[in-house]
């Protein structure tokens, strides 16, 4: 360091070192500040002193061709590069970034040159140091030797211990005779044992050497421009290499291997501390930026401050507000167990290490789900930044900004659920808003279930949590429009024409819906109609129809024409119910389980399609005896058949297919169906009403008969129970015929179908499970004169019944209707006798 150039080593996100630079600028009074980072952000570099400007934030870069090749350089309020900035702009002191370009940086990326992306070091040098000085912990080591300390009468002191550290780390080649803290000869074997065990342990890279050369020669870019007392506030890990000041030659030699740079872009986003702790992607590293913010706003008792009491009082506070009996007391308590532990631990303060032992121990009683909130909320934290609307921005940004204002939905780096009405414009709006940005693949909100438990349409339920990553897919957004409503337009029209299959079409059809394109709708349904007019597999038919109806649905709570989205549907189910039979043969295990669940996805989407038509056909009343074939023997009608009912014939056709056992004897009828799939086109049946419990029976007891294998019949047990097994205790026929069959069941074979029952009956109500089992086991499955418990039924007294009418109708929402009484009577509701007196 010389009165010339003045280096300022630190570590980035680094609140010591945030102080200790802010101490030395006030102390040197630069006339230049030169700070790391990317030089194409010095015209918007003023932004910074705008009061909205509030951290955490970030700079982004990203190459104008290809947005998706971006870069984050973060910023948070204790970072030494911002206070450094802050200084500057108050000082009126020209600052300037001088680290590599970032379109140096991409094109060396796309290149290949460079085969690290990290800014650090392949080994950190925090931790060598720690190691060297016997501390496994290189976070303690650091808080202890920096964080912790304050600017003392020499505020350059720290920087100089600093570059001297780094020098023992770098290269033997670095540095020149005279640089503070480099010597001239290499290290030597035995500090090379102490820092990794051989001389260049802790090399640069090509990169780094790239970014050296750069930043020395914006150095000497500076002098030449006058400069005589100039600031450079850079990585320690460079200190030892800016410090060297090699021939000029030497540096632009380097340099020219540069490849050409990336034409980019770059603004101001806002950050979190959630993204800054995170060590992949764009994250910064910092482990606690919560923690280190707290540090920096409250100074600890070496500056007279009380940073330990005043962070443990938000913990307590932020405690009770959970209900957790924290007191004043224990606060007190845990300021002192962390000054101890401090003092045991030989720490000049306590760190975040005692401090979370405190919380833990006195403040949540040893419970790690409360400090799990404690390092939610505060170690990690949810700030989110905030930047002027001056800050450049693509037109995208811009509209998508205004929305948020109109819509009154601002972004929060904290989870939240919202629920919409959708029948109020401003719900609509959002909703609007959320859905069209998840088409851009802006995923602000994802759907989350409602606390109400509704089904209506008009309901929707969302989980919101900003990102900064999102800058980055509003630029990527940006090319498809201006607007949003315009980009998501776009998208959608081009992904209709490379959907892979129907079914994509079909979701692709609903997002359109529910986000109100309609300027895209065309597109997708030409596409749509085309496959589904080429697409003869049933399965992909099924996984499609359901989709299309649920969006029929949302048009109708949006007001949005679907005429030609229902014809498309109608046409859909038309080829189901030809092909459904044919496609459910021959499936294994697997196959069946999907197609069940394509079934049963089917049958909703049906019946919600035919009452939106109106075109219902009441189903046939089930005749008490009659033919097991009665819904196929029916005979034609004249005028075209209603959906429901072609549906249901379906349905008994694919019931009455042959099982595995019969199937190879069976002619013409297309091979076997596994028994899963014929017991629940039963029970669907047997819901609609198209069958009556003792037809129900009867196919349960053939498909239950010695004739059908043990492995199909469970199967079809299986299909025919999982739509609830109530039924069991109103049929008790059924129970009995089911009980019947188990008992006869073979012991070889009942092991091998015990997995298969466990899972049928794991999907039964408990309270269905408990009747049932009491019923077995008085020995009475099939029922009787008496109830569970044996005694006799009581006959329906007629005169209480009545009277508990008009209270049951009021509670079901019914207002009973008058009738004409006695005068002066009155209803009467006979006591019930006192059981303990009777006893």
């Amino acid at each position: 360091m010389t009165g010339e150039l003045t280096l300022l080593g630190v570590r980035h996100h680094g609140p010591g070192s945030a102080r200790a630079v802010g101490a030395a600028l006030r102390a040197l009074e630069p006339d230049a500040v030169l700070i790391e980072g990317p030089p194409e952000a010095d015209p918007i570099i003023a932004l910074a002193a705008d009061p909205e400007m509030v951290p955490p934030v970030a700079l982004l870069a990203h190459a104008v061709e290809d947005p998706a090749r971006a870069a984050f350089w973060p910023f948070a309020g204790f970072s030494p590069e911002w206070v450094a900035i802050r200084y500057a702009l108050a000082a009126g002191v020209p600052v300037r970034f001088i680290d590599l370009p970032a379109g140096s940086s991409f094109a060396l990326r796309a290149t290949g040159q460079t085969p690290e992306d990290g800014e650090e070091p392949a080994v950190d040098p925090v931790a060598v140091l720690a190691a060297a000085a016997g501390n496994g912990d290189p976070e303690a080591w650091w808080e202890d030797v920096v964080e912790h300390r304050h600017p003392g009468a020499d505020p350059l002191a720290p920087f100089a211990a600093v570059a001297a550290a780094m020098a023992e780390l770098r290269d033997p080649e670095v540095g020149t005779p005279g640089s503070p803290g480099v010597r001239p000869e290499g290290p030597s074997a035995g500090r090379a044992a102490r820092f990794g065990g051989r001389p260049g342990a802790c090399a640069a890279g090509r990169r780094d050497e790239l970014r050296e050369a750069y930043m020395r020669q914006q150095i000497r870019a500076a002098r030449r421009a006058g400069h005589r007392r100039i600031a450079v506030v850079c990585g320690a890990w460079h200190v030892p290499a800016l410090a060297a000041q090699p021939a000029a030659s030497a540096d632009r030699a380097l340099l020219a291997g540069l490849p050409k740079k990336l034409k980019t872009e770059i603004t101001w986003v806002p950050w979190t501390h959630r993204r800054l702790a995170q060590r992949t992607g764009y994250g910064a590293g910092i482990e606690s930026p919560g923690w280190y913010q707290h540090l920096f706003d409250n100074p600890g008792p070496a500056a007279g401050g009380t940073g330990m009491a005043r962070w443990l009082t938000r913990a307590a506070e932020l405690l009770r507000a959970q209900d957790h009996p924290v007191s004043p007391a224990h606060v007190i308590e845990a300021v002192r167990l962390a000054e101890t532990l401090a003092a045991v631990r030989g720490r000049p303060a306590p760190g975040l290490a005692e401090s979370l032992d405190a919380v833990r121990a006195v403040l949540c009683d040893g419970s790690e789900v409360a400090l799990a909130l404690v390092r939610e909320q505060l170690v990690v934290g949810e700030a989110l930044g905030r930047v002027p609307a001056a800050a450049p921005t693509v037109p995208l940004q811009r509209d998508l900004t205004r929305l948020q204002r109109t819509l009154r939905l601002k972004p929060a780096a904290a989870v939240r659920e919202l629920t919409l009405d959708l029948r109020k414009e401003l719900d609509a709006g959002r909703s609007r808003l959320l859905h069209r940005l998840r088409l851009l693949g802006i995923d602000w909100g994802t759907g989350a279930r409602s606390a109400a438990n509704s089904t209506g349409t008009f309901r929707e339920s969302w989980r919101l949590c900003y990102e900064p990553e999102f800058a980055v897919r509003v630029v990527e957004a940006a090319q498809w429009g201006s607007t949003v409503e315009e980009a998501a337009t776009a998208k959608v029209a081009a992904a209709a024409g490379r959907a892979a299959d129907l079914p994509a079409l079909t979701r692709l059809a609903e997002q359109c819906l529910v986000a109100q394109l309609p300027a895209a709708l065309p597109a997708v349904m030409r596409a749509l109609a085309d496959r589904a007019a080429l697409d003869s597999d049933t399965a992909r038919l099924a996984e499609a129809l359901p989709a299309l109806v649920r969006a029929l649905r949302y048009g109708d709570v949006r007001g949005t024409d679907g005429g030609t989205l229902e014809g498309v549907a109608h046409g859909l189910a038309d080829r189901i119910c030809v092909g459904l039979p044919p496609a459910c043969a021959g499936l294994d295990a697997e196959g069946a389980a999907a197609m069940r669940a394509r079934l049963d996805a089917v049958h909703g989407a049906i019946g919600l399609l035919e009452r939106r038509t109106g075109a219902a056909v009441s189903a046939p009343a089930p005749a008490a005896a009659g033919p097991a074939h009665a819904l196929a023997a029916a005979p034609p009608s004249t005028a075209p058949a209603a959906l429901a009912e072609r549906w249901a014939r379906a349905l008994d056709a694919l019931a009455r297919r042959e099982p595995r056992a019969r199937a190879a004897g069976a002619a013409g009828l297309g091979g076997a169906v596994p028994g899963l799939l014929r017991g629940r086109a039963v029970r669907l049946l047997l819901d609609d009403g198209r069958l009556d419990a003792a037809e129900a029976a009867r196919r349960l007891r053939l498909a239950l008969s010695t004739a059908s294998a043990p492995a199909d019949a469970a199967g079809w047990i299986e299909g025919f129970l999982s739509g609830g097994g109530a039924l069991l205790l109103h049929d008790p026929q059924l129970l009995a015929l089911l009980d019947g069959w188990l008992a006869e069941v073979p012991a070889g074979a009942f092991v091998d179908l015990l997995p298969l029952l466990r899972r049928t009956f794991a999907a039964v109500e408990a309270g269905v499970l408990r009747t049932v089992a009491s019923r077995v086991a008085t020995g009475r499955p099939a029922g009787g004169a008496g109830g569970p418990s044996g005694s006799p039924e009581q006959p329906l007294d007629q005169a209480r019944a009545d009277a508990a009418l008009p209270t049951v109708l009021r509670l079901l929402g019914r207002h009973p209707s008058p009738e004409p009484s006695p005068a002066g009577a009155r209803p009467w509701i006979p006591r019930q006798p006192d059981r303990r007196s009777a006893a």
